[in-house]
């Protein structure tokens, strides 16, 4: 099973994603029939159990297809990534009814999630909910949720009154209660990040997944990890199209201490994959000369994604750790 995942992933990646890199990065949309191949391939139960339709991978090999997929498109890859989200949080904390209601058609695709995560964020609540009869209320602003109008619905994270975080599942379509602003991006922007606007939207009690407390430090290690793959998969891209050089090998390490760390290491690990992102890129772009910086060569591209990478998904250590990798000078 593993081996024919990776491979059904290596053959996406480089027949299907990678020839339409340009096209999906300039669209104003990653189009539908990009995400119904992975959807086909089985990619959207990655993460699911076998008895819902899905892959039931462990997690190296789950950053080992998100690697894969977003060196053949980090915008295609952006938004398929985040819709396992939900499926985690529904295998391992939702009720029964839950998980029998939802877990069989986020597995084959049929229905598509995304992120609203501001409540876990550390600091002033960004994204509050409380109980209401029926159900709850929530309020705020959640700023980067990704594939609006590819999704069907989002995993909304947001605090309670008590300081604990309530987990959702909400409908995402722009109606009363709930607005999205489209953000324009540098890179990926055909993903189709918006910032949500909650102004009282109700969710019936029956959507609620779980009410957990507010772990900022433990929080969200998968989701820390498999975002270091998204910079592996441009590093190792722009490896492939340099040819053999000790990138490769440094590709290969980083990997090795990304799936080999904790919650107190991940921070460096996570730098290390940005900065090795950004270096493989500018390295492509040199190499490549002066034609690199025309709109349909890979290199700008690829530039484009590693400074993405640089502050997507960042948390105060990872930013510190990554601003000391880029200021310590090199050895003379």
């Amino acid at each position: 099973m593993t081996a024919d995942v990776i491979e059904t992933a290596r053959r996406i990646a480089d027949e299907a994603l990678f020839p339409a890199a340009m096209a999906i990065d300039a669209a104003d949309a990653v189009p539908v029939e990009v995400l119904d191949v992975l959807a086909d391939a089985g990619l959207y139960g990655m993460s699911g159990p076998v008895s819902a339709g899905g892959m039931d991978l462990d997690a190296v090999v789950q950053a080992s297809v998100i690697e894969i997929l977003s060196g053949g498109s980090l915008a295609t890859a952006f938004i398929w990534a985040q819709h396992h989200g939900l499926v985690r949080n529904l295998v391992d904390n939702a009720p029964p009814p839950l998980r029998e209601e939802w877990l069989a058609p986020l597995c084959s695709g049929e229905l598509r999630s995304g992120l609203a995560l501001a409540g876990v964020l550390p600091g002033p609540p960004q994204l509050r909910a409380r109980p209401v009869p029926g159900g709850w209320m929530i309020d705020g602003s959640s700023p980067w949720v990704s594939g609006w109008g590819r999704i069907d619905v989002v995993l909304v994270a947001a605090r309670t009154t008590d300081g604990g975080i309530a987990w959702f599942i909400a409908d995402a379509a722009d109606r009363p209660g709930l607005a999205a602003e489209r953000q324009r991006l540098v890179a990926v922007d055909s993903s189709v990040t918006v910032r949500l606007d909650f102004d009282g939207l109700e969710v019936p009690e029956e959507r609620l997944i779980r009410i957990g407390p507010h772990d900022v430090a433990g929080y969200g290690i998968t989701n820390l990890r498999n975002q270091g793959s998204l910079a592996l998969g441009v590093a190792g891209r722009c490896a492939s199209l340099l040819g053999s050089t000790t990138l490769d090998d440094e590709v290969v390490a980083c990997r090795k201490a990304l799936d080999g760390c904790g919650p107190e290491d991940m921070p460096v690990a996570r730098a290390w994959a940005s900065e090795l992102s950004l270096r493989a890129a500018t390295t492509l772009v040199v190499s490549a000369g002066s034609r690199s910086i025309l709109l349909g060569e890979h290199p700008q591209r690829l530039a484009r994604e590693a400074l993405f990478l640089l502050v997507f998904g960042s948390r105060p250590g990872i930013k510190a750790s990554l601003l000391e990798r880029l200021i310590t000078p090199p050895s003379i």
